[in-house]
């Protein structure tokens, strides 16, 4: 249970952390290949891009979960509590949709890949696999932010749902007190 409980919390850093390992050893190797040998390692660039991609999506979907992604704090802290929360609500719904859509899109898109097989130039191998990306990265931000709307009824709905307290802000008890 314990392992489950930390790929919860982890899931998305992990895959992000190796992702950029594996683009950091690809791009380091064709560099020394290049210069010292002489000779160029075809297959680490389609690696190093395909590793690029991953991460970028599992980064979108680890931002979903800390509620990293772009907002206009200042225009929604301005807001009364309750004004807030209904941009936030209204902005996570359209996103919720967006996710949805894409995982549509992505799925037709992958039976289309599934049934017209296209190899990689230099791995050789289905393109149909590291595309799953589409699907995997949608379907996790959707989770996320399902989950940010989980916890915050869970703990009682204090607060705009999944915004972290910034410096300078004050806390929401600061703006529902009257002065």
């Amino acid at each position: 249970m314990a392992i489950l409980k930390w790929l919860e919390r982890h899931f998305e850093e992990l895959i992000c952390c190796s992702c950029l390992v594996v683009i950091s050893l690809c791009v380091f190797s064709q560099v020394i290949a290049r210069y010292l040998f002489h000779k160029g390692i075809h297959w680490t660039e389609e690696v190093a891009a395909m590793s690029m991609v991953w991460a970028v999506y599992m980064g979108a979907a680890l931002c979903v979960r800390e509620r990293f992604h772009i907002r206009i704090l200042v225009g929604v802290a301005s807001l009364p509590l309750r004004m807030g929360k209904v941009v936030i609500f209204i902005s996570d719904l359209f996103w919720a949709f967006f996710s949805l859509f894409m995982i549509k899109v992505a799925i037709d898109y992958l039976t289309v890949a599934w049934k017209f097989t296209s190899l990689s130039p230099s791995l050789g191998i289905n393109e149909f696999y590291p595309q799953t990306i589409l699907v995997i990265g949608y379907a996790l931000m959707l989770i996320r932010l399902i989950q940010t709307y989980f916890h915050w009824i869970r703990e009682g709905r204090q607060g705009l749902p999944g915004m972290l307290e910034e410096e300078g802000f004050g806390t929401t008890q600061d703006r529902e007190q009257p002065t």
